[in-house]
């Protein structure tokens, strides 16, 4: 049996997501360490716990949206940081054995403010989205050095012998390039809240490159870089 595939409706403009987002008043949110969602960003995630199947089938039959959240330790249920993401699904596939791969797109941060009752095992927010108004906006760019970035980033590689596709990376949007870096380097739980936190793009593209820095010249112990 091959797996099935749901054809999810186009993406609407950032004035109609803006629009939705302003009156969401609580998300599903989905606690998973080092799995950082920023606007704009795509993040796949593999589902097969019961309790998250059930969270991606109540948000397909409703508006798609769920909450990235960092955990603040590995306690179960862990608490976790005020500051998410909310992502729409966007692609969406079921395997035969039940198992969901799905794409959240990055639309807009949010702060908690409370949890509801857990529904069907999974953890419930309520959240206000007003000190992020800008995330649907585009981003500043002009200020952000690339080549020092990817100067950062080639001694990060470096120390951790991994190979990538450079001429790609040098190719992209400067904002692409700093999202795309933060979601996906290996960073400490919350060296990744710090970027997710991270006012403006520029700043994001501060903390990364000094993560970056700090974890090439191999002088701290992982975990401590951020005080």
């Amino acid at each position: 049996m091959s797996p099935t595939r749901t054809a999810l409706s186009t993406p609407r403009s950032p004035a109609a997501v803006n629009a939705d987002i302003a009156t969401v008043r609580s998300l599903p949110i989905f606690p998973l360490a080092g799995a950082l969602l920023l606007p704009r960003g795509s993040l796949p995630l593999h589902i097969f716990e019961p309790r998250y199947l059930a969270m991606v089938d109540d948000a397909m039959s409703g508006d798609r949206l769920i909450g990235m959240v960092q955990p603040r330790s590995g306690a179960e249920p862990p608490p976790v940081y005020a500051v998410g993401c909310a992502g729409r699904i966007t692609a969406h596939t079921q395997a035969p054995d039940g198992r969901r791969f799905i794409t959240l797109t990055g639309l807009s941060r949010f702060i908690i403010t409370g949890e509801l009752d857990v529904v069907k095992g999974y953890r419930r927010a309520k959240v206000q989205w007003d000190r992020f108004g800008d995330d649907l906006q585009d981003d500043v760019t002009d200020t952000i050095d690339d080549q020092a970035l990817l100067a950062s980033l080639r001694g990060y590689f470096t120390t951790h012998s991994f190979e990538t596709d450079w001429k790609a990376l040098e190719d992209l949007p400067v904002s692409a390039l700093v999202n795309l870096l933060a979601m996906m380097c290996p960073f400490e739980p919350r060296e990744k809240q710090a970027l997710l936190e991270a006012h403006t793009l520029e700043e994001r593209a501060r903390v990364l490159r000094t993560l970056l820095d700090l974890d090439a010249a191999s002088t701290v112990t992982p975990g401590n870089r951020l005080q």
